[in-house]
C-alpha cells in the first residue's frame, strides 16, 4: 500500500507557555537549548511572541500570547504549560492535509501559503487528541529562517552548551479511559501508522495502580507515537493525575535521544534537573537482567539510569520530574544500543517511582 501521508521527520514541537522569554531561558540553562530565532513584536508580529531553541536535531518552538484573549492565552490557561502542537516536516502539506481529513481527521488550518523574499513556506494542520495539533510543514521552496517572521536571536543570557540532546525518540500522548483505541484508530486511518506493540494493564501496573499503552509508528519506523489510558485500579494512575491537572488529553513526555546518556544525565544534573529515583536495589541483578552493555552499572546506579534488553538490542533510560508546577509534562533521556523497545522491564520500577511523587503531592488516593 502506498504511503498517502509520508513523513520526514519531527520538524518541531510548540510549546505554547505563560512567558515564553522566561522559558526559553529556563531550556537553555537547564537542558543546554540554544535560542536560535525569535517572531515578535520587534519583528513586526503582533499577537504572539515565539522563541526557537535548538539541540541537535531537536527544535523546540516556545509561544507566549500578547494579551489574554488570545487564543494561545485560553490554552495557558485551561492547561497550563504544554505541548500544543506536533509539527511533522512533509513533501506536500496540502496533500497531507486533504489526505488526512478525507479519511476523517478534524481540519485545524486549511493550507496556508506564507511567501517572501525568501521563498515559498506551506503549513496545515489537524486536531488530534485534546487540544493538541499535529501541523504538517512544507519547507523545500523556503530558504529563510526556520519561518516567515523570524529573526536570528541568539543567546541572550542563556548557557549555550549543549548537553548531549540529539534528536526526538517519540512523543507520548495521554489519553482518557477508553479513548485509547480511538485515538490508534485515527492515527491508522488517517495518517497510515501501524501498531508497533501493545502494553496492557498487566504489564504497566503496580499495586495501586495502573496503565494501558499502544505505540503508533509511520512507514519509515522514525515516527513514533505512544498512546496512553488509564486502567482501574485502587488508587490514582499516574495517567489520571496528569488529565486532572492538564485538563484533558495532551503530550505527557517527549523522549529526548542522546549518545552517551551518562554524560548527558551528569550534565543536566549539575545544570539543576531533577530526575525520578528508583531504589538502590533495582541495580543489585542488573547485569544478570539486561546483560552486557557498554557502561558499568555503577556509574547507571550513580545517575539514577535504568537499562531494558529486547531482541535487538539494549537501551538506557531516565525520566525527569515534572517540569513545572502542574504535574503534567515531563521528558525522557534515551540511549538506543539497537533495542526497539521501550522498556518494558523497567515500566513496574518506574510506576512505583512516580506514585512516589504522586504521594508527596496528595494525589495518589
Amino acid at each position: 500500500m502506498s504511503d498517502f501521508c509520508p513523513i520526514r521527520n519531527i520538524d518541531h514541537l510548540e510549546l505554547y507557555v505563560g512567558n515564553a522569554k522566561q522559558a526559553a531561558a529556563y531550556y537553555a540553562s537547564a537542558f543546554g537549548f540554544t535560542q536560535k530565532a525569535y517572531r515578535g513584536l520587534e519583528t513586526g508580529y503582533r499577537d504572539t511572541a515565539s522563541y526557537l531553541m535548538e539541540q541537535g536535531d531537536i527544535r523546540l518552538m516556545l509561544t507566549t500570547a500578547l494579551s489574554g484573549g488570545h487564543p494561545v492565552a485560553k490554552h495557558v490557561r485551561k492547561h497550563g504549560d504544554g505541548v500544543a502542537k506536533i509539527a511533522l516536516s512533509v513533501p506536500d502539506a496540502r496533500a497531507a492535509f486533504y489526505e488526512t481529513v478525507r479519511r476523517g481527521a478534524k481540519p485545524a488550518m486549511e493550507p496556508t501559503e506564507e511567501r517572501n523574499e525568501h521563498g515559498l513556506f506551506v503549513h496545515s494542520s489537524i486536531h488530534a487528541y485534546g487540544d493538541t495539533i499535529i501541523q504538517f510543514i512544507e519547507r523545500d521552496d523556503y530558504a529563510g529562517l526556520f519561518a516567515p517572521g523570524f529573526q536570528p536571536r541568539e543567546g541572550h543570557g542563556g548557557r549555550t552548551i549543549g548537553a548531549g540532546l540529539a534528536a526526538i525518540d517519540h512523543v507520548v500522548g495521554n489519553v482518557e479511559l477508553g479513548g485509547m483505541d480511538r485515538w490508534v484508530q485515527f492515527f491508522a486511518e488517517t495518517m497510515g501508522f501501524s501498531q508497533l506493540v501493545h502494553f496492557d494493564d498487566k504489564a504497566i501496573a503496580t499495586e495501586y495502580s495502573a496503565l494501558m499503552s499502544k505505540v503508533m509508528q509511520d512507514g519509515t519506523g522514525r515516527i513514533k507515537f505512544p498512546i496512553n489510558e488509564p486502567a482501574l485500579g485502587r488508587r490514582k494512575s499516574q495517567v489520571q493525575e496528569y488529565l486532572d491537572y492538564y485538563g484533558g488529553p495532551g503530550v505527557q513526555h517527549v523522549a529526548f535521544a542522546t549518545n552517551d546518556i551518562v554524560k548527558t544525565v551528569s550534565e543536566l544534573r549539575s545544570r539543576g534537573v531533577e530526575f525520578l529515583r528508583v531504589p538502590s536495589t533495582y541495580y543489585d541483578n542488573l547485569s544478570e537482567r539486561v546483560g552486557e552493555m557498554n557502561e558499568r552499572v555503577e556509574d547507571l546506579a550513580a545517575l539514577g539510569i535504568m537499562a531494558d534488553r529486547d531482541d535487538e538490542g539494549y537501551l538506557l533510560q531516565i525520566f525527569t520530574e515534572a517540569v513545572e508546577d502542574r504535574p503534567t509534562l515531563f521528558f525522557e533521556i534515551i540511549e538506543r544500543h539497537g533495542a526497539k523497545g521501550f522498556g518494558e522491564g523497567n515500566f513496574k520500577s518506574l510506576f512505583e517511582a512516580i506514585e512516589r511523587e504522586q504521594a508527596k503531592r496528595g494525589n495518589l488516593v
